[in-house]
């Protein structure tokens, strides 16, 4: 138990006291992003099962990889608030609170949104490519997806979870999170687990670019305390 405990305190412990830190000192103030996007997912699925509000939810979110690619770019960023009809809308209310209240705190509000949108993006993006390379490819996807509609916040969730996991050093559930999208995969291949393996990608790619900058400003600190001529870039 002593040991489960301390593995617990090592992967969640910086992580839990930032955001216990944020939410007693500032309350709900410390997530205004967050709970404006949890508000516009449930307008929009208010508004999207009435009679007079599908259509034009769909026109403003939603997205096929049939759609023209700047049509699609265009509906990209909203899509992520936009409820899939077939899943219970409390479980995206509960995971845009949950990990986007947690992104929020710990990255920021600008760097949270840009990771969340670089993961739909890449989702959006991958469901085009695969389709095109056909369901004989191990990556590809059958023609009838060009047809699913693509909404939800998803893979933004994994792709922030994976992101701020990374930061705050929490290993073992960033290798947790990949670990069950790959089995999702395994278990039900269609486009929405594809679209998450795409996500954590392109975050995995954003994680190696942080990486690199860090080391980069460390060797320029390092040079700058040692006398030698700061590297340029």
């Amino acid at each position: 138990m002593n040991r489960a405990r301390a593995v617990a305190r090592h992967e969640w412990g910086p992580l839990a006291t930032t955001v216990r830190t944020a939410l007693v000192v500032k309350g709900w103030r410390a997530v205004p992003m967050t709970l404006a996007a949890v508000c516009l997912t449930g307008l929009f699925q208010f508004v999207q099962n009435q009679s007079w509000g599908y259509q034009p939810v769909q026109h403003i979110g939603s997205v096929r990889a049939e759609d023209p690619l700047w049509l699609a770019l265009l509906r990209t960023p909203l899509s992520l608030f936009v409820p899939a009809l077939d899943l219970p809308v409390w479980g995206a209310l509960a995971q845009i609170l949950v990990v986007f209240g947690i992104a929020e705190i710990c990255l920021g509000r600008r760097r949270a949104l840009v990771i969340a949108y670089v993961s739909t993006l890449a989702g959006t993006m991958y469901a085009r490519i695969a389709i095109a390379v056909g369901p004989e490819n191990p990556l590809g996807l059958p023609a009838s997806d060009a047809q699913v509609v693509d909404t939800g916040p998803s893979a933004a969730v994994v792709g922030l979870a994976v992101y701020v996991c990374y930061l705050h050093r929490a290993r073992l559930t960033l290798y947790l999170v990949i670990v069950a999208m790959v089995v999702e995969v395994l278990v039900k291949n269609n486009l929405a687990g594809k679209e998450h393996l795409a996500a954590i990608a392109a975050v995995l790619v954003a994680c190696a670019a942080t990486a690199l900058r860090h080391r980069g400003s460390g060797s320029r600190a390092a040079g700058s305390r040692s006398g030698a001529p700061p590297i340029r870039s």
